[in-house]
């Protein structure tokens, strides 16, 4: 981006994010879900699975930290789809402003929102007794790893913000998402699972986000897994970006 976008992308950012904080609620809804699942599990499920580890908040975080994400990226599509149906995105196509600031600016909200969600999350895992020895290096490995998982499942996000006819058709495609660490390591090992189940679960990006995460965490030697974690962010995120643009293009043209 050059100097012009930066510069209008900086200010329907900071627009969005005033927003955001006279409306706290995104960031609350976002994250109760993720710790409703995790005190569920924790505390209901977690005496009956069985992961090879002493503390089961520790296998469980980093699923719950990409359910986290997922449900957060929602809101991405839901604030698209009311600037075009409000009209918003053609006041600001009449400015003297580049068009790509207004998708950054609903990208870089995101990114923000969803890292404060994430962050609520980690600190209700601590209290439920979460502990790493992680240095520097490896927190920042993570926070990495999730902010191109955040930006790649929000610029999937912008698709059905610019297609949608309803806000709840703009914001139920989160809902596979969030289910997709479901049939994933995020939860139980997956050499319990029934065969095809595990095929499947073994070889879908989440399981290596989460197995690399958790490696991170646990200063274990993160292997090839970490590489396959990031071809499946990068991959996602450059086809998601492609066809949002695309899609931004002829919607507003």
């Amino acid at each position: 981006m050059n100097r012009h976008v930066l510069g209008d992308t900086a200010v329907l950012l900071g627009r969005s994010l005033r927003h955001i904080a006279r409306s706290p609620d995104t960031i609350i809804t976002t994250a109760i879900m993720p710790i409703a699942f995790m005190l569920l599990f924790v505390y209901v499920f977690g005496g009956a699975i069985d992961t090879g580890t002493d503390s089961y908040v520790n296998y469980l975080l980093p699923g719950i930290l990409l359910i986290t994400i997922a449900s957060g990226i929602s809101y991405t599509a839901f604030r698209i789809f009311l600037d075009l149906r409000g009209g918003l995105v053609d006041r600001f196509r009449s400015m003297p402003i580049a068009r790509s600031a207004i998708l950054w600016a609903h990208v870089l909200t995101s990114l923000v929102a969803n890292l404060v969600s994430v962050a609520v999350v980690v600190l209700v895992a601590l209290v439920m007794g979460f502990r790493t020895g992680a240095g520097a290096p490896g927190w920042l490995a993570v926070a990495g790893i999730l902010a191109l998982f955040t930006l790649a499942l929000t610029w999937l996000a912008v698709l059905p913000g610019l297609a949608a006819r309803s806000v709840d058709g703009a914001s139920a495609f989160s809902y596979p998402l969030i289910l997709l660490p479901f049939v994933s390591s995020a939860f139980v090992p997956t050499d319990t699972m029934p065969g095809p189940v595990r095929a499947f679960a073994e070889n879908q990006p989440v399981t290596s986000i989460v197995d690399t995460i958790r490696a991170l965490f646990d200063q274990r030697p993160v292997g090839a897994g970490i590489w396959t974690a990031l071809a499946w962010c990068v991959g996602l995120l450059v086809v998601a970006y492609a066809f949002a643009t695309v899609s931004y293009r002829r919607r507003t043209s």
